[in-house]
């Protein structure tokens, strides 16, 4: 009938289904992501759970490895305004799910309302009947055990209606706990997503990592080095205390249109290119440079990381250069000039005449997708866990979701870091699809603000569910302007902010530690002779090198759980600009380690820092008299007294631009200690 409304009629399965169930957190892109964890972790779940009317719910947690097998139920506890809160341990590395039901339950309603008439001195004897039938009920839900412990109960709850004055009372807590074990759920609401959580393994969140070319591994004259010369690098870089070694391409490099010293376009005979114009003659992105050695070799360079507890990470750089074998047998990959030719990467006006890039439109992706792919599971074979993933902002996203699936299922441990310096949105975007570290703009926050404002970005928003970072100070890239006229105080600091701030960070040395400064030019980046484009030679045993400085902070880091994990982080204020501060709690052990960094390379700087008991969870630690606490410099050496509230900093770039203590209770008397 025209003018007439249609009839609606609510969908039977969810008719008598009273239970909501929303803001689910963690939670990415309602379901589309899935967040990060690594093994051990415990994932806590909130979401707001209510039904209609005055009825108790009860609200379960579920969980499971994958997407198939048994879910298990964790109960969920109520935190104050219909938001409810579960966690459960993550014991495997892996892909879990999770998601939560409720429903509306009469016995606990029942349970409820029996005290309140109880106490109001009314009688309950039909309210005993009713509780009886509700028992009754569940007899037949319960398995036999608990079925037969229903029906004392049940006759019980019978006969208190007759007599409700019998002593023992109307409700012991072994019917409560009965009555949980075969719940009414008939009309119980299911959350309508499953949600995934990715479970790493603990190198995913917690690690340094260390960058150096093995071509420039000799440390004398420019003879190029190999794997054997590598190896030699292992036990330099573990007594630095760092858990990745790094290596940039080690594949064959063209010779076509190949980049002299300093990135200049003419090279001469005996300029080694850069190991990013990947491809040769000798092979492309499964090959070995044989000026480095053989694969053979690499495997040995390997196993001899691994002897040292250090893990190998491998550049994997999706570039080729005009020389590469892809460009002859796949020509189809690549993106083709009017006149025929292969277009070279370029970002106008600048020209990589010595790189083609891949053309991921290509009609011939599958096959391109499935040859891109096993240049990471040839690796893999060969014992490579650990990936740097070279631009990968400038590939096709699809590829990536794909590929990262494809290999966590041949290894759900394999770590992939992506290296893309690039719009915000386009890093998390990475990030989601399941790269597991990320750069950042760490390199460029120097101001007191700029870190904070990054750090609570990172750390305070639905950034953290998904967004691991891995702050670097310098790559072979990035030498930046602070490094460049800082002198030592400005790489100290550089190191402090990296290794406190994120519980993963790198460098690239040895310039790091040698304190590399000058630039290609004024106003760049880049560094004078970079090793990018010409061999190297480093003399690792100078006397002014920061080797033992990071030794020191590294071991800190490792002695310290509060340090082995970005976030939560807190920031205390400072009346000085020049001076951050900030906190970390261990979230099992409760220890608090506070760095204080001077970020004035080139003066001393004091100020007052407040230090609030409140924030910094002083429970760790009982107050000695008078309120003192006592805190110990790792980093400088010292034991120091000081109370909650605003206590007094000066930091000397020359000696040492920052702090880092550990607060405590006392332990020693107060002659012991001196005070700021």
């Amino acid at each position: 009938m025209e003018g007439t409304s249609p009839r609606i009629r609510p969908r039977r399965d969810l008719a008598r289904r009273r239970v909501q169930i929303e803001g689910v957190v963690p939670e990415v892109d309602a379901g589309r992501f899935a967040v990060k964890r690594v093994v051990g972790d415990e994932l806590r779940v909130e979401a707001d759970v209510f039904a209609d009317g005055h009825d108790l719910i009860a609200v379960r947690l579920l969980h499971r490895p994958g997407a198939e097998g048994s879910w298990e139920e964790v109960a969920m506890h109520p935190l104050g305004n219909d938001r409810w809160a579960g966690s459960f341990v993550l014991p495997r590395v892996g892909e879990h799910r999770y998601t939560i039901t409720a429903w509306v339950d009469p016995f606990l309603t029942w349970v409820r309302d029996l005290s309140k008439w109880i106490e109001a001195g009314e009688d309950v004897s039909l309210e005993l009947l009713e509780g009886a039938l509700l028992v009754a009920g569940a007899r037949d839900r319960a398995t036999a055990e608990v079925s037969g412990r229903l029906v004392e109960w049940e006759d019980r709850l019978r006969r208190w209606a007759a007599d409700p004055d019998l002593p023992e009372g109307p409700l012991p807590d072994e019917l409560t706990h009965l009555m949980s074990l075969a719940p009414d759920r008939r009309f119980e609401t299911r959350y309508g997503r499953e949600l995934r959580v990715r479970v790493d393994r603990e190198l995913a969140r917690f690690g340094a990592w260390y960058e150096f070319f093995p071509r420039s591994a000799v440390g004398e004259g420019d003879r190029h080095g190999t794997f054997a010369d590598a190896r030699e690098m292992l036990t330099y870089v573990r007594e630095m205390g760092f858990d990745v070694v790094y290596l940039p391409p080690i594949h064959p490099i063209g010779s076509t249109r190949r980049k002299g010293p300093n990135n200049r376009t003419i090279s001469e005979s005996g300029d080694p290119g850069s190991p990013w114009a990947i491809g040769a003659s000798e092979g492309g992105h499964t090959a070995v440079h044989p000026a480095l050695g053989t694969l053979a070799d690499f495997r040995t360079f390997r196993e001899a990381a691994e002897a040292q507890a250090l893990d190998v990470a491998l550049d994997v750089a999706f570039q080729c250069s005009p020389d590469h074998p892809w460009v002859k047998d796949h020509p189809e990959w690549f993106r083709h000039r009017a006149d025929g030719s292969i277009r070279h990467a370029e970002n106008p006006p600048k020209k990589y005449e010595d790189i083609f890039p891949i053309d991921f439109e290509t009609e011939d992706w599958e096959a391109l997708w499935v040859a891109l792919r096993d240049v990471f599971t040839f690796w893999m074979d060969e014992g490579v866990r650990i990936f740097r993933v070279d631009n990968p902002h400038t590939k096709a996203l699809p590829f990536w979701e794909w590929l990262i699936g494809e290999l966590k299922r041949r290894d759900p441990g394999v770590i992939l870091l992506s290296e893309a310096f690039t719009r915000p949105r386009m890093m998390y975007r990475l990030a989601k699809l399941g790269f597991s570290q990320s750069y950042t703009y760490f390199a460029w926050r120097n101001t007191r603000e700029e870190l904070e404002s990054y750090m609570n970005e990172l750390t305070r928003t639905e950034v953290r569910e998904y967004f691991r970072p891995n702050f670097w100070p310098n790559t072979p890239d990035i030498l930046t302007e602070y490094l460049q006229t800082g002198g030592r105080p400005a790489f100290m600091v550089r190191l402090v902010l990296a290794a406190t701030l994120s519980s993963s960070y790198g460098i690239y040395g040895p310039p790091f530690e040698l304190m590399e400064a000058s630039p290609r030019e004024p106003g760049s980046e880049e560094y004078l002779h970079s090793e990018k484009y010409e061999v190297r030679s480093w003399d690792l045993a100078r006397p002014d090198s920061l080797r033992p400085f990071i030794a020191q902070v590294n071991r800190i880091r490792r002695e310290n759980a509060a340090l082995q994990r970005t976030g939560p982080i807190r920031f205390h204020p400072s009346d000085n600009e020049r001076i951050i501060a900030y906190s970390k709690t261990d979230p099992e052990e409760g220890g608090v380690i506070l760095t204080v960094v001077n970020l004035d390379p080139h003066h001393k700087q004091s100020g007052w820092v407040d230090l609030e008991s409140e924030a910094l969870d002083l429970s760790v630690g009982k107050p000695s008299s008078g309120g003192l606490h006592s805190v110990e410099d790792l980093l400088a050496g010292g034991h120091y007294m000081w109370e909650p509230g605003r206590n007094f900093v000066r930091l000397d770039p020359s000696v040492s631009p920052a702090h880092i203590f550990r607060v405590s209770g006392p332990g020693r008397a107060e002659s012991d200690f001196e005070y700021f």
